[in-house]
């Protein structure tokens, strides 16, 4: 009779790659055309002037300039107002 039990495969080991998400550009920073300035999911910060809005909520200059962050008034889907973080490039 073996003493040990046999070593399958453990449960645990598993871990999936970074997705390297957050802000890349700051406020005061200049940005070019296409330069991702948010990596994010879902829409934690929203478009404002000259930003764009990739499919995976992706933020992204659309003009040069300097980025300014900012807040903004916006009616969510039920009516109800609420205060939201935008980006713009100026």
């Amino acid at each position: 009779m073996a003493h040990r039990k046999a070593g399958g495969s453990t449960a645990l080991g598993r871990d999936s790659n970074p997705k390297y998400l957050g802000v890349k550009l700051y406020a005061g920073q200049k940005v070019e055309k296409g330069n991702i300035i948010i990596r994010q999911r879902g829409t934690k910060f929203y478009p404002g002037k000259n930003v764009s809005r990739g499919a995976d909520d992706t933020l992204y200059a659309i003009a040069n300039g300097v980025i300014q962050f900012g807040k903004s008034r916006k009616t969510s889907f039920t009516g109800k107002p609420k205060i939201v973080k935008t980006v713009s490039v100026i």
